[in-house]
């Protein structure tokens, strides 16, 4: 009996020590969105999952809605602080420079910069960086593609003689991609989507429409039709807006062929038959890690990356439009991501410049490049280690960033 009261005893303060911790939490979260943009609903579907996970209440998160990448941000930071906030977070690149300022005048309060890339190199002890392996999900996006490519070929709906302007002189598939800024991040993920296509239709050629823009609809939009124009049957995005998806679905239904794959958020609503599915990041792995370790007095990693091995990366539903066998297909390829058996940047599977690439050489330091000066000095790393290009290993931002044979840009 004396056993049970003290175990009882020890699970009630036990109890009592747990609501202290989780009330002693209070969150920050600095958003360069609000919840009408996919890449930060992604992110604050994240943060009430993990705060649902641990119990914590309304009341221990302050958020900071369509918070621009500049002052405003660091104003934003210290307005958390003097909430009382002793977690804060922000979740666009751009916010960076000014969440590095207010960390500097606040050691006691913990910052987490998400895709940022020069937490390592400031000293900080209260500096964090954080990224998903999402070029991972967006290589199984890339297999679903070419799973669709492959099946329209298959049926003969896609062939040169019914479709030329689909075939460049090469007798490869066009496909396309509308990408934000010409970015490492972009640059990585569109390489591994391309890469996933190819792995299932080895005779694709795609071509890289940029906006220079995050979010802007009607530069998305616009850029997708270019593409479909110009004969791309698949269009994959990496911007913020349903944009590219729709402008896909009104071209498909105009009489065109061609399908989309998203980014962030399920695509079906937008496009209920040009969508085949979304690559995702499940950002709640990482806040509840996070929480967790804040609440517990543990210390954060300084670069946080993980991938389909901790569920931290997926696609969303595969719509109706997708091939028959899609499904198992990509089940066996997220299986070998998680085995270590496929390497998304394997180097086999790719050239630059016609010539296979055996070393990349990639520059950590974080630049200033209107004066070429490092204002960070960093190591420079070989990428490539063991056959394949290591991302997001060195540091939890993408630093992938070369231009490999079979993809063309424009500016």
């Amino acid at each position: 009996m004396k056993k049970f009261f003290a175990l009882v005893l020890a699970a009630v303060l036990c109890l009592f020590a747990c609501s202290a911790l989780a009330a002693d939490l209070k969150i920050g979260v600095i958003l360069v969105g609000d919840e009408t943009e996919g890449y930060t609903l992604s992110h604050m579907n994240g943060i009430k999952q993990a705060a649902a996970d641990l119990n914590l209440s309304d009341s221990q998160i302050v958020w900071k809605y369509k918070i621009p990448e500049d002052q405003t941000c660091y104003d934003a930071a210290l307005d958390c602080i003097g909430q009382g906030c002793n977690l804060i977070i922000s979740n666009s690149y751009g916010h960076q420079t000014y969440m590095v300022l207010a960390a500097e005048e606040y050691p006691d309060v913990t910052f987490v910069s998400m895709t940022g890339d020069f937490a390592a190199l400031t000293g900080l002890d209260n500096f964090k960086n954080a990224f998903t392996k999402v070029y991972e999900a967006r290589y199984v996006s890339g297999v679903v593609a070419g799973m669709k490519i492959a099946e329209l070929l298959e049926s003969g709906e896609l062939s040169p003689e019914k479709q030329p302007n689909s075939f460049d002189a090469e007798g490869n598939v066009k496909v396309g991609y509308v990408g934000a800024f010409d970015y490492a991040e972009v640059v990585s993920g569109y390489t591994a989507f391309f890469l996933g296509i190819r792995s299932i239709v080895p005779n694709v050629a795609m071509e890289v429409n940029y906006t220079n823009s995050w979010f802007d609809i009607d530069k998305e939009a616009a850029a997708a039709e270019a593409l479909i124009a110009k004969g791309c049957v698949i269009i994959g995005p990496h911007a913020d807006s349903t944009g590219a998806p729709a402008a896909t679905q009104k071209l498909l239904d105009a009489g065109n062929l061609c399908y989309s794959v998203g980014y962030n958020i399920d695509m079906i609503p937008t496009a209920p038959t040009a969508a085949l599915t979304s690559p995702t990041n499940v950002w709640s792995v990482f806040y509840k890690e996070l929480f967790s370790a804040v609440q517990n007095g543990e210390s954060v990693p300084t670069d946080w990356a993980k991938g389909y091995e901790a569920d931290a990366v997926k696609i969303t539903e595969l719509s109706a439009s997708c091939a028959a066998g899609t499904a198992e297909k990509v089940a066996e390829v997220v299986a070998a991501i998680k085995d270590g058996s496929l390497k998304v940047f394997d180097t086999a599977t790719f050239t630059v410049d016609g010539a296979a690439v055996t070393t990349a050489p990639c520059d950590m330091s974080f630049m200033d490049w209107s004066t070429m000066t490092a204002i960070y000095e960093g190591e420079t790393v070989d990428a490539i280690v063991d056959g394949a290009f290591a991302e997001s290993e060195f540091r939890s931002a993408p630093y992938f960033s070369l231009r490999i044979d079979g993809i063309t840009e424009i500016k």
